[in-house]
């Protein structure tokens, strides 16, 4: 029997925590045919960044109702180890939606692209799976309501893994560089840094060098 485009399987995928010095990179990927895409706006979903953090986790616990869901962490010394070894953060992102990928076998895979060059990292993806239909666009979240789904989904599993450290190390702020709680605790830690800081990041080398 012909497939029908109704029947088609489509992943969407997105990340959360890329830019951050603290804690977890997450990837997220949400599959659902495609005919049913129309609950996903039914329920709320928006690009997690325009949703406050109880809106997300309502929403979250909604869409893995719905959909086949898989979240990919990547701790912060596990990337350090990466980038030291040559892998830049480019790589370990594409390697990580790759797997995701081979797990479901979609018909459709629509990225948040993560290169500065949407063809280039088009094309890395295709070569994957040349019958797949492959759409990989910068702020994808914002348009297709399935990388949408993918960025709630990633972004509450940073969120619960930035609570574990925060009840374990107290106040560290959100993770970012641009977080001065995040910074007046990377300027006041003593002696060896916690796994959880990313010490090939800049942010960290920046205040090495100040000391």
């Amino acid at each position: 029997m012909t497939q029908t485009t109704e029947d088609k399987k489509v992943l969407g995928i997105d990340e959360a925590g890329r830019g951050s010095v603290l804690g977890p990179l997450v990837i997220g990927g949400v599959l659902m045919k495609e005919k049913k895409l129309k609950f996903l706006d039914r329920i709320g979903v928006k690009d997690s960044k325009r949703l406050t953090a109880k809106k997300r986790t309502t929403i979250s616990r909604k869409i893995k109702k719905i959909t086949e869901f898989e979240t990919i962490i990547i701790p912060a010394d596990e990337i350090d180890h990466l980038r030291n070894t040559g892998v830049n953060l480019n790589k370990i992102e594409t390697n990580a939606m790759i797997e995701i990928i081979r797990k479901y076998h979609p018909e459709k895979c629509c990225i948040d692209c993560i290169d500065v060059n949407e063809e280039r990292f088009h094309n890395r993806i295709q070569h994957i799976n040349h019958k797949m239909e492959v759409i990989t666009e910068h702020k994808a979240d914002d348009t297709y309501n399935i990388v949408a789904a993918a960025s709630i989904i990633a972004k509450v599993e940073r969120d619960k893994q930035m609570e574990i450290i925060r009840q374990e190390y107290g106040a560290v702020g959100s993770g970012y560089p641009s977080d001065k709680y995040t910074i007046n605790y990377l300027k006041n830690i003593e002696g060896k840094y916690p796994p959880f800081v990313r010490q090939t990041w800049n942010t960290v080398k920046n205040l090495e060098q100040k000391e």
